[in-house]
């Protein structure tokens, strides 16, 4: 065992809320150690396939099919993984998981630095009080010990710095935050938003909010719109660990950063009720270090900073670290998902679309508002998407042959508009993380074993996203040819959080106010596994507004000693 320097902080992980973490406390003069379990991507240098082409790659961009079944048969399944992109997530071979009988679950992790910042889908969306009301309002789960009020003004912080596009709507279950300028809506995507709220004004389609830049910010170039995200962005377009929160980090001169760390246990001294550092495994040759500090931020991603807390069981704390409320591992989520309507979009053959751009369209929650609405269900949907026209492409699920079918692909096709719906997940007892200490890691650490299944309100939520979508694309001038109204696999939204939630009662949660450990008073816990309900909105501005307002608090406890 290695003992390193003594630290005013550590913060395990570098993703998105690592990232922050780091910012916020080596810019209050902390010093902080970050450990990162993979592997160092440094930012622009470090892409290796940004300005690669098709026949640069072995397999002309398509990766080796009998590859991925051996190493990624998870993360292929991933929306994001391309032969361009493989390298920014986890080996499944080497990184192994188990699920629960009944369970499907498909687990996409990104261990290298910057986490899943490198490709995550950039979508930005503040929670209203429709959301941090919400277990409250129908008895589900428990109290969120914060309302919008709390969290505001530290959305405003971050959205002004990662920079985020987007249109002010004036939605009170969608809240308007600081934008830069909004991509624009294309002619269908116009039509479609004017035809729907026509009928139903207080339904609002719009222009996705995107942490993609329509303007530079500081040495951050805008958005080229090459929509090649998940490769990494040189222009540092978009908001990542390396782009945005690392740079001004480093920049204090107060940022220790170790790679290829697996953090595998955090220390606790019974009489002091603190935790006193944490230890870990260099990946590469197995040697296993420690280092001390006054304070520890997990920010691992939801599900791996779970399994650290239970791994650093002991004999003071048996049933898993800052876990005398029994909850830890219990109330995990992940947003269920499907595509509920597809409609062709006759009318518009005359218009047509050039580039890309990095974001879609939303359609924000209108169900169970002031009243309750929905049919089997009290929370609430909402949907992304978007119009597009068919390319060349279409070519490939038509019939045809010879000269006239290949001149026939020349024009652009039909427009179509997609709506592809996300329902809130009920936090539930019974959805839970253990550890599996019969089956363990190349490192001897325990697998994490996931029991996850949906419930009937998320099936209601769903069956209501299909007619609903229907019905809006047919009033719309659509002619809908498809849709479905059942969830996908767990984790397929990529928004899997909770299991150390936060509450009032430290008898049913791990986590207070300030994403605190009740038991623990210099442990905080600011990634998705805080969340007490998922709401139906991409939570990752969320994680990041609670990780800055986290770090405020942890630094002035600091300061007066109280921690």
């Amino acid at each position: 065992m290695v003992d390193t320097a003594q630290f005013d902080a550590i913060v395990v992980g570098s993703g998105i809320t690592g990232g922050w973490a780091a910012k916020e406390l080596t810019e209050a003069g902390l010093k902080v150690l970050m450990l990162e379990r993979g592997r160092d991507i440094p930012h622009q240098t470090g892409y290796d396939t940004e300005m690669k082409k098709p026949w640069d790659m072995p397999f002309r961009g398509s990766g080796d099919a009998e590859e991925w079944k051996r190493e990624h048969p998870v993360q292929m399944l991933n929306r994001h993984f391309t032969e361009y992109t493989q390298g920014h997530f986890v080996n499944d071979r080497l990184n192994p998981y188990q699920t629960a009988p009944g369970t499907d679950f498909n687990w996409f992790r990104s261990y290298n630095l910057g986490g899943r910042s490198l490709t995550w889908g950039r979508q930005s969306y503040r929670w209203s009080d429709y959301d941090f009301a919400a277990n409250k309002r129908d008895g589900h789960g428990t109290d969120w010990p914060i309302r919008y009020e709390d969290v505001a003004p530290w959305y405003d912080k971050v959205e002004e710095f990662i920079g985020v596009a987007g249109a002010a709507e004036g939605l009170p279950q969608l809240p308007d935050g600081q934008f830069q300028p909004p991509w624009a809506l294309n002619a269908v995507e116009r039509a479609t938003r004017e035809r729907i709220r026509q009928r139903w004004p207080e339904r609002v389609l719009t222009v996705g909010r995107t942490a993609n830049l329509t303007q530079p910010l500081g040495e951050r170039g805008q958005c080229q719109a090459r929509s090649i995200c998940a490769r990494g962005c040189s222009y540092g377009a978009y908001f990542s660990t390396q782009s945005s929160t690392l740079p001004a980090a480093k920049a204090t001169g107060n940022l220790t950063l170790v790679t290829d760390a697996i953090v595998e246990k955090v220390d606790y001294d019974p009489a002091t009720n603190r935790v006193t550092g944490v230890r870990w495994v260099d990946s590469k040759d197995g040697t296993r270090s420690r280092a001390g500090a006054r304070m520890v931020f997990l920010n691992a991603g939801s599900f791996n900073s779970v399994q650290l807390m239970m791994n650093s069981a002991s004999e003071a704390m048996p049933g898993g670290l800052a876990n005398s409320s029994g909850v830890l591992g219990t109330h995990i989520m992940d947003h269920p998902s499907t595509l509920s309507a597809m409609a062709i979009m006759p009318g518009f053959e005359d218009v047509t679309t050039y580039g890309n751009r990095p974001t879609g369209v939303v359609i924000a929650r209108y169900r169970n508002m002031d009243e309750m609405d929905g049919e089997g269900h009290t929370r609430g949907f909402s949907f992304q998407g978007g119009a597009l026209q068919s390319g060349w492409t279409r070519g490939k699920r038509e019939p045809g042959v010879g000269v006239d079918f290949k001149d026939s692909l020349r024009p652009p096709g039909p427009w179509r508009v997609v709506l592809v719906a996300f329902a809130d997940c009920v936090p539930r007892a019974r959805n839970r993380l253990t550890l599996d200490r019969t089956k363990t890691d190349a490192h001897g650490i325990p697998q994490l074993n996931i029991a996850f299944a949906f419930g009937k309100e998320e099936q209601a939520a769903l069956a209501q996203a299909k007619a609903d979508s229907a019905a809006m694309l047919t009033e719309a001038g659509g002619h809908v040819i498809m849709g479905f109204d059942q969830p996908g696999a767990g984790g397929g939204a990529i928004h899997e959080m909770g299991g150390a939630r936060m509450g009032w009662d430290p008898a049913t949660s791990v986590l207070n106010r300030w994403s605190q450990a009740h038991d623990v008073p210099n442990l905080f816990v600011t990634d998705g596994a805080q969340m007490s309900s998922s709401a139906c909105q991409n939570p990752s501005l969320t994680y990041m507004a609670l990780t800055a307002r986290a770090a405020d608090r942890a630094v002035g406890l600091l300061k007066e000693n109280l921690i």
